[in-house]
């Protein structure tokens, strides 16, 4: 398995663990929150034009610099046991805008 695919089933994986958190509508809330932190942290990183593997390169430093981004900007306490569910699931949604993203 190529590092592109193991870090898109990671990425998968937090989404999945996003999505059950559902159920817990403040968590879920909190979540799209922090969600939305960290993608538009990616954004400026990886900008608009980007392969996956650019993308995977960026997945290697991101649990670093996606918590000094909450440290710094997250609204409520309590987000750093959220952070790995965060990160992969900001990283699933964005690799769909990579130029050779495939499903």
């Amino acid at each position: 398995m190529s590092q592109i695919e193991f870090s898109r089933q990671e990425w998968e994986e937090g989404s999945r663990r996003l999505e059950a958190a559902r159920r817990e509508t403040r968590r879920y809330l909190q979540l799209l929150e922090l969600l939305d932190l960290v993608v538009g942290e990616l954004r400026r990183r990886v900008g608009q034009t980007y392969t996956l593997a650019g993308l995977v390169a960026e997945y290697a430093d991101a649990e670093r610099w996606a918590r000094e981004v909450l440290e710094a900007r997250a609204p409520e306490p309590g987000w750093p046991r959220e952070l790995t569910v965060v990160v992969a699931a900001a990283f699933d949604a964005y690799q769909r805008g990579a130029v050779d993203y495939e499903p």
